[in-house]
Order: C-alpha cells, then sequence, then structure tokens
C-alpha cells in the first residue's frame, strides 16, 4: 500500500552521529540549562535504540526524540526560513494581510468569557447572570451584516474586483470610452442577482430557524431535550398534573430556573429504575446504546412535584466546556438541618439534542443556546466556493495577463506618441470585454436552474438545495464521509440467525423453534407436576457426565431460556388513559399480557434478543432488582432470582447474570459476549471461529451465549470471595475481575446469535456504485468498534475480498510508530481505527497517517467526537486537495456537513438539525446515487462548456477591436458603440448560450448504469488550461476572419462595415451554440430563433449605431443596402469561412477520438 510513499530508510550509526553532533552544538550553543538535559537524554534514547525500524520520519531528526522533544524541533528549522525583502516577495504580504485580518475579526467577534452560574430552583430574581437564548442559528449574515458581507464574497474574486475598477474609471473624463450603462448596467445587473439570491437563501434559513426555535414545549412525548438540564427528579406514579407545568418555548431567553416537565408519557417502571431514565445520545455523540441517568436523590425524595418551588435550593455547575462526556457540579438545599449537598456528575445531566427514550424527567436548565455542548461541538458555517469558481477564477487571471500585453503591445506598436499612459489605460478599457463580466451572471442563473432541476427530479422526491451556489461539485467528489447511525443504518436491531453447533436456524425456520421450545416447556410442566422433589439429582447427574450428547429439542430450550435470562432489560407497560395509580399498578401486578408492554435497555441488541424469545414463546414480564420472571407458551409463570450482574463493559466484552430458579433451586451462571472474549471461557469446540467468520461476512453481530451450573456450595464460595474483593481498598477493579474470571473457566457452549442492524433502503447498491464512480468512502461514527465493523461489512462497505485492519489502540508516540509500521506493509485492506487512536497518530505523524489512509478502499473511524469529524475532513482537504462530501443526519454531524466542501444531510428520524444546517437535503441515502451520478455531472459539464463559451464570447469581440486599431494606425477608438455592445452579451446571444444549461452529454439512465463515467469529471478535463487554449484559437481564428473579411469583401463600401462585420459576428456565435450542443431540446431551438429575430428587429430601430464612430465619419446605416442579395452572400461567405473548418474538426475528432461515453450511447 505504501509503496510509493518517500519514506526515509533506516539510518546508518555515522548518521545518527552526524544528527548527534548537530543537536550537541544547538543545545551547547543555548547555554547550560534544560538544554544539557535534552543532550543528554538524546544519547540515551540513541544508544537504547529500542525501536530498529525508522520508516516513518520525514525529516532529518530520527526518532529517538522523546515525545517533549518532538515538539521542539521546528523551532531550529524556522531559523532556515526566507527574511527580509525576499521573505515578503514571496508570501510574507500575504501572512501579514491575514494576520490583520484575523486581529480585526477577533476584535470585533470577541467572545464572551463563559463562567461557572450558580441556577436557583423557583428564585429567578436571584440568578443575575445573562445567559444566551436557546435558539438555533443557522444563518451567515444578520442585518447589518448582510450587504457589507455580501459585497465582499463578490469583490473578493478577481473578476467582479477588476469590473469594478473599470466602471469606476469611466467617471474620469480623460479615460471615457462609452456611455456608462455599458460598464455600470451590466455589473449593477450581476450584484442585483447575487443579493437577491443570497437574500432569498437568508431568509429561508431565517424562517428554517424560526420554525424550530418557535415550537412549544410543554408536555413531550420521546421528543428531544431543548437545553441542557440536571435531572431532578421523575414525575410521581399517579399524581394529578400540576398547574405549573410550564411552557418552554425555545426562542425565548429560556430562565435558568425554568422546569423541565414531563419528557414522556407517565409509565410505570419498577422499582429498579424509579429514579433514573433512559436517554438515547446518538444525535449527540453517534453512540446507538442507551445512557441510563440518574435524579439528583434530594429532589427524588420530595414527596410532591410542587415542593421544587417551596425549597430553597440551587444548582452549581461548572463553565460551558466542549467534553460531552463529563460534568461538575454540585446541588445544595439550605432549607434542610443540616444543609444538604450532593454532587453532580455526567450521569445526573440531559444535554441537548438528546431524546428520553423511557421514563418521566423534571429537569432544571442549566445551559442554553450558545452555550449547551451540542451547539458548542458545532463549527461556525462557511461560505463554501466551488471548485469550478476557483479555475475560473485562475482564467479570468490569465485573461487579464493577457489583456495587459495586448494593450502593452498596441502602445508599442504606436510608438508611444503622446501621453501613451493614458492611451495604455484607454487599451485596457477597450479591450475590457476579454474579461466578460456577463460570465458571473450566466453561471449564477445556471446554478439557480441546476437547484430547481434537483428539486424537480421525480425520482429523488423531498430534496432540497440549500445551498444554491455549489451544485458542480457534485460532480466533482473523490472522497465521500458518512455517519452510520440513521444514515446508513435504521438503527433496527432484528434477530436473524441461531446456531446450535450441528443446526443452524434462520427467519425462514424460527416456528421450528417455536415448536420445540412448546414441547419442552410442556414436558418440563408435566415432569414437574408428577414429581416435585426430582430437581437436585438431574443437576447431580448433568455435571458429573456433561458428554452426553443432548436432543436438539433440550438444546433449543437451554439456548432460549439462556437469551431470555441473560440481559439487563426491563419491561415497561404504559399506563392507560383515566385510570388511578392503585389500579394501573394492581393491573400490572395480575396482567403480563398486555399489548403495550415495551421493553428498556442500554443497547438495542439486548432489546432484540428479548423480543426474539417473546416471539418464540418465552416472554419477559417482569423484573426488578432481585427478580425476573418469565411466562412460557402455556401462560405458566416461571421466577428467577438474580444473584448477581457482571454489567458488560467495552474492556471484558461479556456480561454475565448468575440466577436461581425458584421453582427447582438449580443455580445457573449465564454469560454471553463477543467471540473474542468468549472462545478462551468455553470448551473446546471446533465450529465456533468458522461461524462467527460466517455470520460476520454477512454482516451480523455475533453474541456466544454459554452457562455454567453451579452447586450451593460453589456459589456460596464465589460470593463470600466476591464480597471481600469489593471491599478491598488497593486494586479493587483487579481483585473483583480475578474472582470473576474464576466462574469463567470451562463453560457450556449453548448457541451463537446473529443480529442484523437493518440497512436504510438501497444502501448496497448505492455504495457499490460510489465505489465504482470511483469515490473513497469513509464512514465516522461514534459507535463502537465491533459495531462499525459489522456496518461495514454488512453495508459493502467493505467488500467480501477485503481484508481490514483493526489499528490497535496506542497511547504515544512509540506505539503509534510500531502500528504504522505493521499497517504500512498490508495491502488492497480496509482501515478501522478508534478516535482516540486517531488522535494519537495525527499528533505525531499526520501525514504519513493520511497518506497511508488515502490509499485504503475504505476507513471506518469508530468514536469519533463530533469535533474530530470535521477535523478528518479537514485533513483529507488540506492533504489531497480533492473535494470531500460529508453525509450525516443527526446533530453530532454538523460540523462535518459544515467543513466539508459539500454537505449533504438526511432528513431522519430524528430531526432536521443536519438536514437544516446541509447544503443539499434528502429524504434517504439512496438518493445520493442519482444526486451525484447525474445531476453532480450535468451541473459540472453545463457549467464547464457555459463558462467557456462567455470567454469566448468576449474574446472574439476583442479579437475583432484588435484587428480594428491595427488597421486604423493603432487608434483607440471603440468598433461598437453603446447598446450594441450591451445588446451583444444580452438579447441577442443570452438566450443561445444560457440554453447550454439544458444541454447532457449522456443519458441519465446510462449515467446510473455505468458510474465509472464519473470518474473522468473528477480529473477536471472540462474545464481547463488545455481546453481554455482551444477556446482562445478558435476566438482568435474567427475574430480575425470576421473582421478581415469585412475589411476585404467591403472595400468599397467601407462605411458598412460595421453592420457587416456585427451581422456576421451574431450569425457565428448562433452557430458556434449549435455546434457546442451534444444533445437537443426544444428550448434551444426557440432561443436560437428568438435571438436571431431580436437581431433582425433591431436593425430596423437602431441602424444609427450601425456605422464606423459616428462622430468621426459621420456614417450611418442604409436600411435598403442589408436587404440586398450582395450584402447577404458575402455576410454568409464569412460567416461559413468562420464556422465551416471547426464544424469538420468537430466531425474529425468524433470519429478518430470519440468520447469515453459515446460507444455507451450508440
Amino acid at each position: 500500500m505504501a509503496d510509493h510513499i518517500p519514506l526515509y530508510p533506516v539510518r546508518s550509526a555515522a548518521a545518527v552521529a552526524a544528527v548527534n553532533r548537530k543537536r550537541a552544538a544547538y543545545y551547547s550553543a543555548a547555554g547550560p540549562g534544560p538544554g544539557a538535559d535534552r543532550h543528554s537524554r538524546y544519547q540515551l534514547e540513541d544508544e537504547s535504540a529500542h525501536l530498529d525500524e525508522m520508516p516513518l520520519m520525514m525529516s532529518e531528526e530520527g526518532f529517538e526524540n522523546d515525545e517533549s522533544d518532538y515538539h521542539t524541533l521546528p523551532r531550529a528549522r524556522i531559523t532556515r526560513r526566507k527574511r527580509g525583502i525576499e521573505w515578503l516577495v514571496c508570501g510574507g504580504w500575504k501572512f501579514l494581510c491575514t494576520s490583520c485580518c484575523d486581529w480585526l475579526i477577533h476584535v470585533c467577534q470577541r467572545k464572551k468569557e463563559l463562567k461557572a452560574r450558580t441556577v436557583w430552583l423557583g428564585y429567578p430574581e436571584k440568578c443575575e447572570e445573562k445567559h444566551p437564548r436557546n435558539a438555533i442559528k443557522n444563518q451567515k449574515y444578520n442585518v447589518f451584516t448582510f450587504i457589507p458581507g455580501v459585497l465582499y464574497e463578490q469583490f473578493k474574486f478577481f473578476l467582479n474586483l477588476y469590473f469594478l475598477v473599470v466602471s469606476c474609471s469611466q467617471f474620469v473624463p480623460a479615460l471615457k470610452i462609452g456611455y456608462l450603462y455599458t460598464y455600470w448596467a451590466p455589473l449593477g445587473f450581476v450584484l442585483a442577482v447575487t443579493i437577491m439570491r443570497e437574500a432569498i437563501d437568508e431568509f429561508r434559513r431565517f424562517q428554517r430557524d424560526k420554525e424550530m426555535n418557535s415550537q412549544l414545549y410543554s408536555k413531550l412525548t420521546n421528543q428531544r431535550i431543548p437545553s441542557d438540564m440536571v435531572f431532578l427528579r421523575t414525575s410521581e406514579k399517579a399524581e394529578t398534573p400540576s398547574p405549573f407545568l410550564w411552557i418552554i418555548q425555545m426562542i425565548q431567553n429560556l430562565p435558568q430556573v425554568q422546569l423541565l416537565p414531563q419528557l414522556t408519557k407517565c409509565q410505570l417502571c419498577p422499582l429498579l429504575y424509579v429514579c433514573s431514565c433512559f436517554i438515547r445520545t446518538d444525535q449527540l455523540d453517534g453512540e446507538t446504546d442507551w445512557k441510563l441517568k440518574v435524579a439528583v436523590s434530594c429532589t427524588q425524595r420530595l414527596p410532591a412535584l410542587g415542593d421544587l418551588f417551596s425549597i430553597n435550593a440551587y444548582v452549581y455547575a461548572q463553565k460551558p466546556q466542549l467534553d460531552i462526556h463529563s460534568f461538575e457540579g454540585t446541588f445544595t438545599r439550605e432549607d434542610s438541618d443540616p444543609p444538604v449537598h450532593e454532587s453532580l456528575s455526567i450521569e445526573n445531566t440531559l444535554w441537548a439534542s438528546t431524546v428520553v427514550a423511557s421514563g418521566t424527567v423534571i429537569g432544571v436548565v442549566i445551559y442554553t443556546g450558545k452555550e449547551t455542548r451540542s451547539v458548542m461541538n458545532t463549527s461556525n458555517p462557511k461560505n463554501k466556493v466551488g471548485l469550478l469558481d476557483l479555475e475560473l477564477n485562475q482564467l479570468t487571471k490569465a485573461l487579464f495577463l493577457a489583456l495587459v500585453a495586448l494593450s502593452a503591445v498596441m502602445v508599442t506598436l504606436q510608438g508611444f506618441v503622446g501621453p501613451w499612459y493614458r492611451n495604455l489605460f484607454r487599451f485596457l478599457l477597450l479591450f475590457s470585454y476579454i474579461i466578460p463580466i456577463s460570465l458571473r451572471v450566466n453561471l449564477d442563473m445556471g446554478k439557480a436552474a441546476y437547484g430547481w432541476m434537483i428539486m424537480r427530479d421525480e425520482h429523488i422526491p423531498g430534496t432540497v438545495v440549500r445551498t444554491s451556489t455549489i451544485p458542480e461539485e457534485l460532480g466533482r467528489l473523490v472522497y465521500l464521509l458518512t455517519d452510520k447511525t440513521g444514515t446508513l443504518t435504521q438503527n433496527e436491531m432484528v434477530f436473524k440467525r441461531l446456531h446450535l453447533g450441528t443446526v443452524s436456524y434462520g427467519t425462514d425456520t424460527m416456528d421450528e423453534i417455536q415448536n420445540h421450545v412448546i414441547v419442552s416447556y410442556s414436558q418440563t410442566q408435566s415432569q414437574a407436576s408428577g414429581n416435585n422433589a426430582s430437581s437436585t439429582p438431574p443437576r447431580k447427574a448433568q455435571s458429573s457426565a456433561p458428554k452426553v450428547r443432548k436432543s436438539v429439542s433440550s438444546r433449543i430450550h437451554e439456548a432460549v431460556k439462556a437469551i431470555a435470562l441473560c440481559h439487563n432489560v426491563t419491561p415497561v407497560y404504559e399506563s392507560r388513559a383515566g385510570g388511578t395509580g392503585e389500579t394501573e399498578y394492581a393491573e400490572v401486578d395480575q396482567d403480563f399480557s398486555d399489548e403495550n408492554r415495551t421493553y428498556q435497555a442500554s443497547s438495542p441488541d439486548e432489546v432484540a434478543l428479548v423480543q426474539w424469545t417473546e416471539s418464540v414463546g418465552l416472554t419477559l414480564v417482569s423484573r426488578d432488582l432481585a427478580s425476573m420472571q418469565l411466562k412460557t407458551p402455556s401462560g405458566q409463570i416461571l421466577t428467577y432470582h438474580v444473584l448477581q450482574v457482571f454489567p458488560f463493559t467495552s474492556e471484558n466484552k461479556r456480561m454475565g447474570i448468575v440466577v436461581r430458579d425458584e421453582s427447582t433451586a438449580e443455580i445457573t451462571f449465564y454469560m454471553k459476549g463477543a467471540d473474542v472474549a468468549m472462545s478462551t471461557i468455553v470448551q473446546y469446540n471446533d465450529w465456533l471461529e468458522e461461524e462467527c467468520g460466517n455470520m460476520a461476512r454477512e454482516g451480523l453481530r455475533t453474541l456466544v451465549v454459554a452457562k455454567k451450573s453451579l452447586t450451593e456450595e460453589q456459589y456460596q464460595d464465589f460470593e463470600s470471595r466476591y464480597s471481600q474483593a469489593k471491599l478491598s481498598l488497593h486494586d479493587r477493579a483487579l481483585k473483583v475481575a480475578a474472582v470473576v474470571e474464576s466462574l469463567e473457566r470451562e463453560m457450556e457452549l449453548l448457541c451463537l446469535t446473529g443480529v442484523e442492524d437493518q440497512l436504510q433502503a438501497d444502501v448496497r447498491p448505492t455504495l457499490e456504485m460510489l465505489r465504482n464512480a470511483g469515490i473513497k468512502i469513509w464512514m465516522l461514527t461514534g459507535d463502537k468498534l465491533e459495531t462499525a465493523t459489522c456496518i461495514a461489512k454488512s453495508s459493502h462497505l467493505v467488500s467480501r475480498t477485503q481484508d481490514i485492519h483493526v489499528f490497535r489502540p496506542v497511547t504515544n508516540r512509540g506505539e503509534a510508530h510500531l502500528e504504522l509500521n505493521a499497517f504500512r506493509r498490508k495491502h488492497d485492506c480496509a482501515l478501522v481505527i478508534s478516535g482516540d487512536s486517531l488522535e494519537v497518530c495525527l499528533k505525531y505523524y499526520e501525514h504519513e497517517f493520511v497518506e497511508l489512509a488515502c490509499q485504503c478502499p475504505a476507513v471506518v473511524c469508530c468514536r469519533c467526537s463530533p469535533t474530530q469529524k470535521a477535523h478528518i475532513v479537514k485533513l483529507l482537504q488540506q492533504h489531497t486537495g480533492r473535494r470531500t462530501c460529508a453525509v450525516g443526519d443527526g446533530g453530532n454531524d454538523v460540523s462535518m456537513i459544515q467543513a466539508a466542501d459539500c454537505g449533504i444531510g438526511i432528513e431522519g428520524k430524528e430531526g432536521k438539525q443536519a438536514s437544516l444546517a446541509a447544503d443539499f437535503s434528502i429524504t434517504q441515502f439512496k438518493h445520493i446515487g442519482r444526486l451525484l451520478m447525474v445531476h453532480g455531472r450535468n451541473s459540472y459539464k453545463r457549467s464547464a462548456a457555459l463558462g467557456q463559451f462567455v470567454m469566448h464570447r468576449g474574446l472574439i469581440i476583442s479579437t475583432m477591436q484588435a484587428v480594428f486599431s491595427s488597421v486604423f494606425y493603432f487608434a483607440s477608438v471603440p468598433l461598437y458603440q453603446g447598446f450594441l455592445m450591451v445588446g451583444y452579451a444580452t438579447i441577442y446571444t443570452m438566450f443561445p448560450v444560457f440554453s447550454l444549461v439544458l444541454d447532457q452529454d449522456v443519458k441519465p439512465e446510462t449515467a446510473l448504469l455505468y458510474p465509472e463515467l464519473y470518474k473522468d469529471l473528477t480529473k477536471g478535463r472540462s474545464l481547463s488550461f488545455k481546453t481554455f487554449l482551444i477556446w482562445v484559437l478558435i476566438s482568435i481564428y474567427q475574430g480575425g476572419i470576421l473582421m478581415y473579411g469585412a475589411l476585404v469583401l467591403f472595400e468599397s463600401e467601407f462605411v458598412h462595415v460595421v453592420a457587416i462585420s456585427f451581422t456576421a459576428l451574431i450569425l457565428t456565435e448562433l452557430l458556434m451554440v449549435a455546434l457546442t450542443i451534444r444533445t437537443w431540446h426544444w428550448l434551444m431551438v426557440v432561443a436560437e430563433f428568438l435571438s436571431l429575430g431580436c437581431y433582425l428587429a433591431s436593425l430596423a430601430f437602431l441602424n444609427e449605431y450601425f456605422g464606423i464612430g459616428r462622430v468621426s465619419f459621420g456614417a450611418f446605416l442604409d436600411v435598403a443596402f442589408i436587404t440586398t442579395l450582395t450584402f447577404l452572400w458575402k455576410v454568409s461567405a464569412i460567416t461559413v469561412v468562420s464556422c465551416l473548418p471547426l464544424y469538420i474538426l468537430k466531425y474529425l475528432k468524433r470519429k478518430l477520438s470519440p468520447p469515453s461515453y459515446s460507444k455507451l450511447t450508440s
């Protein structure tokens, strides 16, 4: 993979010694002090040579520097920079200007210092600090900055700035060469169109923000939390809704004492979660697991909701910070004796943009608006400029150089007669049409047309173009960075596979499992009724003879029971309207078959497993801290006492539970986890590794389930050791883990489960299409590594034939060095890396890491924060110079979307925050294929043709002016006056030229069927210096033919040369449009004939303009003359000579060197 990267080889001992001598000189020159220590450290590390391979270092300094010294290295390099005049000329002026602008912006936009705050409950008058409004703001400007901001954005382009200078020059009498309106009218039109477009876009953003900010929050059902809060309490089980259920209106300046009332329906939770709730944070950090939040115990104990206003209490919160995973604060109640002080941590907080998934929440608002965690992790929107605009800006500069050179040649040939500098400026003005101001107008109108076409496309309904300035970017993308949750997946888990070692069950054979479960539990029930006292001997027999082969029915029975017991899921029953609390609780205690039962858990995987056991007949109906109850297919209730629970962590990758069957007194230890963790725990088998690989290739998330039967003595011994370990003061975690591991030996392997995270519609074919189009796809997610890897496989982001390199966790520079060395030896493999490891790699080996990662066919970054996602986008832009696109659906994707060259937001279940901040908003991920392959292609191809043709239109008339001035002794006299110059760029040629926005080289069906055609677009061949030079040569040829032809053929009627040349020029332009078009549209034909009709009609009304220099020659158009056959055949002859060779050349090129799509369209 990294064979082509110019990495330095391992250096010899002599080279190392030479470097050490240099360092010794450098640090000894610095004098005594820390330099000496550094030098000795260098020597020690050189001698130890703890790493033999050093291929990743790009600089002369070796890897032997330690981490603190690594940051001192640039100081030595800085001394070699250029200074003085050389530095100023080579870019120092740009650095100075940028620094000054940054300083001014910093002074103007100085942020208010963030401070810690004290929030009183029920006493708003005690809150003296003012806090920001709780409002979403996606606008770029305000009332005062709109006009200056838009004008700056326009005149920072060389094209518009040039025309502003040219237009202002016409106020100087000595430089005036025409009417003011011929210069100011086009410039004013350009600015008017731009300001109107920006105003419309800004107004739409304002309306969208207003709609979001004016939402009323009273009693919410599974809705988003509007601001950062501290969780005070849950509502009581049967209390009548309080009169102070305040309405929270986000657009108002929320008082910090305002309470957020019941955020979900009153749900009857068991005592396990009476003071807690679950929230979903996937729109904040991308993690799909539900988070358990705990209420402040002091306020939870209050007898009634209204007591929150009667107590004298306050919350102290630290100053707003970026970190979404930490919080420090205290809750203090002063009117109790003694005063209550309770520490607050992250588990007591509810951040904005999260969603209450279960439970009821009453909270106190601590942070609002731009001080919330979600907004602080969102970068400010930037004004995006398309690559095509930048390329046209470069070509405009080249045209300006040509303009200056041509004017200088004219003055030189004139012989520097008189005030030559004034003549030079007049020539600059005469030839100013080389740089056409109509270029911006046509391109901006074209962009608006592309946006309208995208939104009107029936194949991608609901698509909205929110930024109308960059539709061409859709055709130039090389990197697509996508979120996972809600973008590629629906975050809905479905049980797909159960494997017992010898037999596998899929979705189509689940009824067999259901039959086995029904039969086994009916047999168990009959045995239990026949002999209730025979439970202990079978257990001993089973433990003493584990090798007896069980029947399939008994194995299924054990597997289903294990899955139904080994979890942390709690069933919840929705309350029924109109009932009292006592009756509701009575119903819950007696009636376990309510249809409104739902399950709560920290992971959707666990819910999917419990829902599956319910579908096959074994239903979880109740759970609390000490027990859980299962209902069999026959309706019998089985009670199990929960003795111990060992929760899942990212380190151990497994969870366990010890339960006692109430009917038989059997004690069983159940465990489930990832195959990498469980393979060493279960008894020897020959199928687990192979089947895990098979399921992983199908994109299923696998869990290995095992059990171990314990005698009463074994459990009592374990419990005493476990309790003792939990009480130890030193190395408690290690001792507890050691005790638990003593149980995790030789466990009986029951089954392997496969759960699928359902993908969005048509994700696989869409990703395949994008990959075939040459687009490299990176998945950036806040979810766990295992989950991200599974989705990468199931969505075919990583093809089945590709290897996956999982980047091991690294914490320092040495580990990162070794892991990068291991990675660079891999070829054609996908990379999976966590956010922490990525941070370390970017700190020390940014360039090398990005070089290696960019060569991967796919990259998966898991555990990424919102700011990390945006940082990765910026890194790709800086290191590759290629165009990037970011796709997401949640608030945690906004920074990434705004940092990318092209941001696409998906309107998902979790709100519109991403789609509102994006440049393009779609409803489904599959729409990206058509958006890029069809609309991206058409937008880029059309804009490239339109831009070059508008430049050709200006070049051809400037060539004619140059020929005219040369013939008339280099006089700075305009060839065409007044309205002719304005009409030439507007009514005479505008409609045919603008009709190029309807042209297309391939049909949409072909572009979607052969996505490989997209690869040509990323090379930028439709608009390059090569194509530009071809158009320059065409312009010079045609301009010369038109002017010289008019002079040669009309020598006897020289006064009519303007009418003849201008008529031939208009006909030539109309024919050239026809030559450029690849697919005709009926509007193109209408535009051609409409422009020709406008010109013929204007001949009768504007005859005063068709003379050569009216003041000098007094010549006017003879209307009778232009109706003669002589006039017509000579104009036709000039037009044919200027266009026919180009038609012949185009025909020959199509035959000899056809474009890549010609074979597909034939």
